[in-house]
């Protein structure tokens, strides 16, 4: 009888651990895929378990302006901190070509969103009016315009750029503008000879010697050069900015069928992004760490996204005008002459702001103040 009933509790414990064993094997741990350069990561995968029951969020695809970079923290830090997710937006991005093709491709409707600047859009703009786009919201108060050249090669000021031999790609914005800079310096145009080079070689052209000064942003040229041996006491930085061409930067781009289809989307969408761009001006350095920590090459040198970083968030993020009117926003009339600078400079048809900006979609002042000064941890 105790005989029996032994082999019956065997065999009951046997079905068990049996059961268990294939409930385990058919319970997958959730997978995620990446190619190239997209984050390991999009916003649906870093909610936290008590929100998988709620449905998927809505897909939207961004393209950056360029290959990923420390002035892509805002975005990133949303995605991986769960912001997007926490709006209904399964976000992912894909690495750019620069701004004219971000916005080239936006418009064929590969991407929902973009990062690049208006003065692109304008120029798509005039070319496709059936088809347009607009910026809702500016993540970069200043553009990164600049000339750079070494103390030593006698450029004290930018009057002795002439006679001088500047480097850049064909497509370089501020080699693009540059006859706008030269007047407000008071020099000919012409009076500069231009040597065209891949984006990739400006940089070791002028630590070469190869040209006198180099036309770019600053927040690509000046790390590739400290990077290339050079200090910052090395370097003579004239910034458009500071001499009569006070351009907005980089914004956040969609088409007009899109924003007319999707405005809670992209209400949504600048509500995370934004909130994930005060937390990287609370928290730069933990920001940094967390884009190289994504980098799928393993090539990003944080050293040099440190420094891109710190000049964007001194120069370009956080501004006076910012802390008065908060993230995302503009001074209409600084907007307006900017634009009007643009198209004389690439010689297009006029335009208004309100025909390529509109603020409608931005969150509330509040929600898009910079962090207080008391707040925010040094960059290290």
């Amino acid at each position: 009888m105790l005989h029996t009933f032994q082999k019956r509790l065997h065999r009951i414990l046997l079905i068990a651990v049996s059961t268990a064993v294939l409930a385990g094997c058919n319970s997958a741990p959730p997978t995620s895929t990446t190619t190239g350069d997209k984050p390991a990561t999009t916003a649906a995968t870093t909610t936290t378990a008590a929100s998988t029951d709620k449905k998927e969020g809505q897909k939207i695809r961004v393209q950056l302006p360029f290959l990923k970079q420390s002035l892509d923290a805002p975005l990133i830090w949303a995605i991986e901190k769960g912001y997007f997710a926490e709006q209904g937006l399964d976000v992912s991005y894909e690495r750019g070509f620069g701004n004219s093709d971000t916005i080239s491709k936006l418009g064929t409707g590969k991407y929902d969103i973009a990062f690049s600047d208006i003065y692109n859009a304008i120029e798509f703009n005039d070319k496709n009016p059936s088809d347009k786009i607009m910026v809702v919201a500016f993540y970069q108060s200043k553009a990164p315009f600049s000339i750079v050249t070494f103390k030593n090669n006698g450029i004290k000021t930018p009057a002795d750029l002439a006679g001088k031999k500047l480097g850049a790609p064909a497509g370089d914005g501020p080699r693009k503008l540059f006859p706008l800079f030269a007047k407000e310096v008071k020099i000919a145009p012409d009076s500069v000879t231009w040597d065209t080079m891949e984006p990739k070689l400006r940089e070791t052209f002028l630590l070469q010697g190869k040209v006198d000064a180099v036309s770019g942003f600053y927040t690509s040229v000046i790390p590739s050069l400290i990077k290339g041996g050079k200090t910052m006491d090395d370097l003579q930085i004239f910034f458009y900015d500071e001499f009569g061409l006070d351009f907005y930067g980089n914004g956040i781009l969609v088409k007009q069928d899109f924003m007319a289809k999707n405005p809670e989307v992209i209400k949504s969408f600048l509500k995370a992004y934004f909130k994930g761009m005060q937390e990287v001006v609370k928290d730069p350095s933990a920001a940094v760490d967390l884009v190289v920590s994504t980098d799928q090459s393993k090539l990003m040198d944080r050293d040099a996204e440190k420094l891109r970083l710190k000049l964007a968030i001194e120069r370009m993020y956080v501004t006076p005008e910012v802390e008065s009117i908060g993230f995302g926003d503009v001074d209409m009339k600084r907007l307006e002459k900017s634009i009007t600078q643009a198209v004389t400079g690439f010689k297009l048809k006029p335009v208004k702001a309100a025909d390529v900006f509109t603020d409608k979609f931005l969150p509330a002042k509040e929600q898009r103040m910079v962090p207080p000064s008391a707040d925010r941890k040094p960059l290290v």
